[in-house]
């Protein structure tokens, strides 16, 4: 394996535009890395801001979700599509904020089989067919969300973190985007 954080020949914009490169050692300074999905899209810095942009916002922004919701989304959507990168990425997330070791792995392997809530259980649902069959998708799979306490609002934001995962499963699938190796280790 390469230092390459996917199997393309796309170099990283070098140098780092000076907010990029803020970016970064931010990154490094808070995470102890770059996340090697930062240093995929870093060869092309307006793909690189639109995903940020959306992750922050998604991930870290206003929401009722908590943030471990948010990221037990994102592990039951990339179970579904068996994303490497986000499984191993987004695992070590549920792990750090639940403090469950095996919560993380759970959720990789059959969030049906994890410890949760039944709200917990609702939002994977609705996420796991969104990712199946959105197309199947109507207004009892809304209102099952609405009985277990979540506002149109909180539906959006599983809806919008759902669909992000989507796409971002398949990219780092299709590039072979490889996770960084401090991730395996994380919260255990």
């Amino acid at each position: 394996m390469t230092d390459s954080p996917t199997a393309l020949d796309l170099p990283q914009v070098d140098p780092l535009p000076e907010g990029t490169q803020k970016y970064f050692d931010i990154c490094e300074e808070k995470l102890g890395m770059v996340p090697n999905v930062l240093r995929a899209y870093a060869f092309d810095i307006a793909k690189l801001d639109a995903f940020t942009a959306m992750y922050n916002d998604l991930m870290l922004g206003d929401s009722n979700l908590t943030k471990l919701e948010r990221e037990m989304i994102a592990v039951a959507v990339s179970s579904v599509n068996k994303c490497f990168y986000c499984l191993t990425a987004h695992g070590a997330a549920v792990r750090q904020l639940s403090g469950d070791p095996q919560l993380g792995e759970h959720l990789v392997m059959n969030w049906r089989t994890a410890p949760l809530d039944d709200r917990q259980r609702a939002m994977l649902a609705f996420a796991e067919k969104m990712t199946l069959e959105s197309h199947r998708i109507e207004e009892a799979d809304r209102q099952a969300l609405r009985d277990h306490g979540f506002t149109d609002r909180d539906i959006f934001d599983i809806a919008s973190i759902a669909g992000f995962f989507n796409m971002t499963n398949r990219v780092a699938s299709a590039t072979d985007m490889r996770p960084n190796a401090a991730y395996h280790a994380q919260a255990r």
